[in-house]
């Protein structure tokens, strides 16, 4: 993302309009004619959230070759990942530092770790915290009982609209905390688990390797 991108992003679906635009290799002039609106609105478009009509938004969808629910990334109950990729995608290795700083507002990642001589997959809800990856299960879950020792944990956001994305892996050692870290991280973190009940185990994953992927439509 470039340094405009950041300071003039206008939303997702500004994003999404610009950059599915330039991976087009379309002029917003070119755009504007296909969806027969305004050039100038089509750049306030690009610039910042825009109320808009049904009938205006599919006419730009139509015109950068795409569908609504692909702009506004809402594909209900659908993998991300299909369709055509892009035009000229680019297949990158992230550093350490950037993948820090994709991870670092938390969210949703997959914890993987062996049970019984298998490999077992996990979604979590985490946060990062002095470093190392926090997040809460219960004593009865399988990752309450079996989830210490070494694994990977995987972190990832994908971009319908625009065919693009990244993902970072982490591998590490997890552990439980004790009861006085507990306490600790009970008043100074907040890490709230969507499948909800008494989830009173905090996990503590520290890593020792991180790497990461990213792919651009241009």
């Amino acid at each position: 993302m470039t340094a405009n991108d950041r300071t003039n992003s206008g939303g997702d679906l500004s994003r999404r309009v610009r950059r599915r635009r330039g991976a087009l290799g379309l002029t917003r002039e070119e755009v504007a004619a296909r969806a027969r609106m305004d050039p100038g609105y089509l750049a306030r478009v690009e610039q910042a959230p825009v109320a808009m009509t049904a009938g205006t938004l599919i006419r730009l969808a139509d015109a950068l070759d795409t569908t609504v629910s692909e702009l506004l990334g809402s594909i209900p109950e659908q993998p991300p990942g299909h369709g055509r990729a892009a035009l000229h995608p680019v297949l990158s290795e992230m550093r350490e530092q950037e993948c820090l700083r994709l991870i670092e507002p938390g969210g949703i990642g997959r914890v993987a770790f062996e049970l019984a001589g298998r490999l077992t997959v996990v979604p979590v809800n985490f946060i990062v915290h002095n470093g190392g990856i926090v997040f809460r299960t219960a004593a009865t879950t399988t990752l309450g009982r079996y989830g210490e020792g070494p694994v990977a944990f995987e972190v990832d956001r994908i971009d319908e609209g625009m065919h693009e994305g990244w993902s970072v892996l982490i591998s590490g050692t997890a552990q439980h905390v004790d009861s006085e870290q507990t306490a600790a991280l009970g008043t100074t973190i907040d890490v709230d688990p969507w499948a909800g009940g008494d989830r009173e185990v905090y996990v503590l994953i520290t890593p020792t390797r991180i790497t990461g992927r990213r792919v651009r439509a241009w």
